[in-house]
């Protein structure tokens, strides 16, 4: 568990392709005291995929239900299959002390500055267009209408870009994410975070009279 009382949450964003989910993954398990949020969908689980592993998988009934109820911290609609944030799964780890990355969409980083929550916000971009284009044609599973409605849909997104706190090109994955964790080493020092640990440290100065 950190030494710190609350831990800090970051969101990364990307259009579909650009390899968020892939970073994250990577950083969680790198940095101990960073944990990835679960989504809740309302589609079926791929071959491969685990429920509470990939996604927590619930029917489109109940994820209505939760939305309904107020429990999602941010939720969407994407190609006709709901997914969402859990709120109390969110706000658990962020009190027990333990950092969060969430990897959501524009629409779901606008729900979450709604709700006045802190946190930190990055955007990936891929090095161009056609850099994506290809990396989405790799997708053996995607047909062409999916890989067409994506890179419409990333077309509109990366233009939000501007609204985030840090911007990072994910070119090779390695140098990307390490400069993920450089962002997130340097928003753990920010001064007014390093306060209470900086405090005790300095109160070890003036215990002491230097000697003459």
């Amino acid at each position: 568990m950190s030494n710190r009382a609350r831990g800090l949450l970051f969101v990364i964003s990307a259009a579909s392709g650009t390899g968020k989910t892939t970073l994250a993954e990577r950083l969680v398990k790198m940095l101990p005291n960073l944990r990835m949020s679960r989504s809740y969908t309302s589609r079926q689980a791929r071959a491969g995929e685990c429920d509470g592993v990939d996604y927590h998988f619930v029917g489109r009934p109940q994820f209505e239900a939760m939305k309904e109820r107020g429990e999602f911290l941010e939720w969407a609609e994407v190609y006709g299959n709901l997914y969402g944030t859990s709120r109390l799964d969110t706000e658990d780890l962020l009190a027990s002390g333990q950092d969060v990355v969430l990897t959501i969409d524009v629409q779901g980083v606008y729900q979450v500055k709604a709700l006045g929550i802190d946190h930190t916000g990055i955007f990936i971009l891929p090095p161009s267009f056609e850099v994506l284009e290809r990396r989405l044609r790799g997708r053996s599973a995607d047909s062409e209408e999916s890989i067409q409605r994506r890179l419409l849909t990333a077309r509109r997104e990366v233009f939000h870009y501007a609204e985030y706190d840090y911007v990072v090109i994910n070119g090779d994955l390695e140098p990307t994410v390490i400069r993920l964790q450089e962002i997130i080493a340097a928003e753990l020092s920010r001064t007014h975070r390093m306060k209470t640990i900086a405090l005790e440290i300095i109160s070890t100065f003036r215990e002491h009279k230097s000697e003459q």
